[in-house]
């Protein structure tokens, strides 16, 4: 049987998760007090192929190493799956705003930015047990109901998807990461006007790239280091692995270095996701 757990702070996704879930033939619990997990495990385990139960601040067990201790007091043969998903403070803090929803710590007049960060700190160990990690500040509903199908169905077959994903340093690198390269050292066609305006999409600008010997050593460099260790990831049972490149702006360096690589192992039979993160904002 396969249990994925949904966890994350209050208006970061997790009923958007869950219905993703319920869509994909889960049988879905929404605000399970954990003591109850082991009960609820042990009662459907005949009957259902696939659980999903989501956990938050409002049904946490008072002592935080009860909750670990339920996640470990499942049937030998349920290895459940955590996903976390979450938003940046000020995302969270817009999100409420909008809805004039209440937070469930403001109850006890707590103010919401102070609830916030309580809430992070109540959900940190289950946060360190996560499977996957979902930052949904900058995602659409239907791109958070994208990366959730796409974890987990990539679970399900066995199979590791491989996200190249660009992005511009002045923005801050992306959360849900397991490697970031830094492209900045590399010649920049920002400074060239004609190619300014352009991406690394572009062909002038792959044009441009393909006679710099620095930036068709850098990603030799990193197309061997990744070939190296990804096989390694998909023995492990990984299911999804994002590839982050960063440059400056997020707009030429990055995205030609995400496209090469993409490239390059979609070629040796990966399935590949490919992101441009400040191209798709």
């Amino acid at each position: 049987m396969q249990l994925i757990v949904v966890s994350g702070r209050s208006g970061s996704g997790k009923t958007i998760a869950l219905r993703v879930l319920e869509d994909l033939g889960f049988y879905c619990v929404d605000n399970l007090p954990i003591s109850l997990l082991p009960t609820l495990v042990h009662a459907v385990l005949s009957q259902c192929e696939a659980i999903a139960v989501s956990i938050d601040v409002r049904n946490l067990p008072e002592q935080p190493d009860e909750l670990l201790e339920s996640l470990d007091f499942l049937p030998q043969q349920v290895k459940p799956d955590v996903l976390f998903i979450d938003s940046d403070d000020s995302v969270l803090l817009q999100r409420f705003g909008e809805t004039r929803r209440l937070h469930p710590l403001s109850r006890s007049e707590l103010p919401l930015p102070e609830a916030l960060r309580l809430e992070y700190q109540l959900l940190e160990p289950l946060m360190e047990r996560a499977t996957w990690r979902i930052d949904s500040s900058n995602l659409s509903v239907h791109q958070l109901s994208e990366q959730v199908t796409e974890r987990v169905l990539g679970r399900a077959a066995q199979k590791l998807i491989v996200v190249c994903e660009s992005f511009g340093f002045k923005h801050g690198p992306p959360k849900s990461a397991d490697f970031v390269f830094d492209a900045r050292i590399l010649p920049n066609p920002h400074w060239q006007p004609e190619l300014k305006p352009l991406t690394g999409r572009d062909n002038d600008v792959k044009r441009y790239f393909g006679q710099q010997p620095l930036v068709t050593k850098y990603i030799y460099q990193v197309e061997n280091f990744l070939s190296t260790w990804l096989p390694h990831f998909q023995r492990s049972n990984r299911s999804y692995l994002t590839i982050a490149i960063g440059c400056t702006g997020g707009q030429h360096r990055s995205v030609y270095i995400a496209e090469q690589l993409a490239e390059h192992f979609r070629q040796q039979g990966l399935s590949i996701q490919l992101r441009h993160r400040e191209l798709d904002k």
